[in-house]
């Protein structure tokens, strides 16, 4: 009997993910790839700026990576993800090197709320503000305005280091050239070529105020803002959006990384606990009551998993919602809120894979 449901149990668990067969591997950059998939059947449906949560072995453990998806559902026959290296890169360094079209990759389904809904009738400014491979998920934004919304118009912010790791440069240039009136590609290059003659140095508050400034006088536009890159790009301009008054209704943003919660998993692994116990904790998980016990250098996903519940999960950083959870009693410590609405914290969504235990009564529903 324990046999038959184990075998069920991982059954569901491997029925969970998505297979797809990469169709063909691109060389953006030096050190970026893209990989387009095969559709399967049925069709794979997504949102553009959603992301794919990638399922893989190594060394006889498995492992998850998300990559925002670089294509557009309207626009694009295949999706893609593209993947940038990174030093030590389990995965990146991987599918920029050992991947090949006819191999078979593991997916959770697209999620991610980087997005928006398109229609015909808008008239929309969209400022698109990136930085390196943050460009991936806007890519997908951006084909999709151009193709949905023949009434708005775009002005790309692009931040890379130099001439050779423009992400999609050729791309970019194609689909400027072809919308003069409606796309504005504006590069900014930290380290750029003495033949370069475009705008050089990093992206700037001052520069940004003065393109928000002039939209001022499009009054027949409705502004709104996409922000993906490294913290320190989407910082200053969320300041300067907060500062201009713009509503927090019509920026979004997008992180790869989250400081906050990396630090915590190395206090914790250093044992720092920050006053955070041992303690049990009832997760609801398919209308089933479990109880496990969160030391304090797990999280409640961490715990969970060790456990052996199969909770849902991706990126690990309290950013993608994947592992979306609503505490019904207690209270916890969440690592790293970023992924979460102002009305799903006031909801009592809490996110596993960076929360911990600060009472005894802890009861969270993964719904």
């Amino acid at each position: 009997m324990f046999n038959f449901f184990k075998k069920k149990k991982e059954e569901v668990k491997t029925n969970s993910y998505l297979p797809l067969k990469v169709r063909e591997v691109v060389r953006e950059t030096p050190d970026t790839v893209t990989i387009y998939f095969e559709q399967p059947e049925p069709l794979m449906d997504y949102k553009p700026g959603q992301f794919l949560t990638l399922v893989m072995e190594f060394d006889g453990k498995e492992q998850r990576r998300s990559y925002s998806l670089c294509t557009s559902p309207y626009v694009d026959p295949f999706p893609g993800i593209s993947v940038k290296r990174v030093p030590n890169g389990l995965f990146s360094n991987f599918l920029n090197e050992k991947i090949f079209p006819g191999k078979t990759i593991n997916v959770v389904k697209p999620l991610g709320h980087f997005t928006t809904d398109f229609h015909s009738k808008n008239r929309r400014h969209f400022f698109l503000i990136a930085g390196g491979s943050g460009i991936t998920p806007i890519m997908g934004i951006l084909k999709s305005v151009l193709v949905n919304e023949p009434q708005s118009i775009i002005t790309l912010i692009y931040s890379s280091r130099d001439e050779e790791n423009i992400i999609f440069k050729r791309q970019l240039d194609l689909l400027e050239l072809a919308n003069p009136d409606r796309l504005k590609v504006i590069h900014n290059l930290s380290q750029p070529s003495e033949d370069w003659s475009g705008k050089k140095g990093r992206i700037t508050p001052e520069g940004l105020k003065e393109l928000f400034a002039n939209a001022e006088y499009e009054q027949r536009y409705e502004e709104v803002y996409f922000l993906c890159g490294p913290d320190g790009i989407m910082d200053m301009t969320m300041k300067l959006l907060e500062d201009l008054g713009v509503d927090k209704e019509r920026i979004h943003r997008e992180s790869f990384y989250s400081a906050a919660a990396h630090q915590a998993h190395e206090d914790a692994l250093k044992g720092i606990n920050n006053g955070i116990l041992t303690r049990d904790v009832t997760i609801v998980l398919e209308g089933d009551e479990n109880i496990i016990t969160v030391s304090p250098e797990k999280t409640v996903l961490e715990a969970g998993l060790e456990s052996g519940l199969n909770m849902p999960y991706s990126c690990q950083s309290g950013l993608c919602t994947a592992c979306r959870g609503r505490v019904l009693s207690g209270e916890v410590k969440m690592d790293e809120d970023a992924g979460l609405s102002e009305k799903e914290l006031a909801a009592g969504y809490v996110l596993c894979c960076v929360s911990r235990p600060l009472t005894d009564d802890v009861k969270i529903t993964i719904e």
